[in-house]
């Protein structure tokens, strides 16, 4: 069993199904409904997905998707799309109650990944922010 939900609380879900895929995914749609250059999507049989607190708000894309986001703190909670994955609920790895507890294993739509996204192993990395 997964637990996850936003950040404010309002909105909370459950998974009980095995999970499919867990993906680093670079594309313009998620960049765009995240404001974030990289989504991680955990992927879950459909069925053994449910929210078990609150009614989150849907917005419907382009394509049939449908992605599903707390009404309140604005957190994106799921993504559904019946033509391009058919039978399972993609959910935001870092809604996870652990969101560390499966790593990702492979990284999508890299054909639209941030050109300085590339760099980022050469970047400084602070454990907090610079000078702290």
């Amino acid at each position: 069993m997964h637990t996850g939900g936003c950040r404010c609380g309002a909105v909370r879900y459950e998974v009980a199904s095995e999970i499919a895929h867990h993906a680093l995914c670079h594309c313009r749609d998620c960049q765009m409904a995240h404001g974030a250059p990289v989504v991680g999507w955990i992927a879950f049989k459909s069925p053994g997905f449910r929210f078990n607190k609150g009614e989150p708000v849907t917005y419907e894309g382009e394509g049939g998707s449908i992605r599903s986001f707390c009404g309140t703190c604005g957190t994106p909670l799921a993504f559904v799309n019946e033509s391009t994955l058919p039978g399972l609920v993609d959910i935001p790895s870092v809604t996870l109650d652990d969101p560390d507890a499966v790593e990702p294993s492979v990284q999508i739509q890299v054909a639209e990944r941030r050109k300085w996204m590339e760099k980022l192993g050469e970047m400084p990395e602070f454990a907090r922010f610079p000078g702290e």
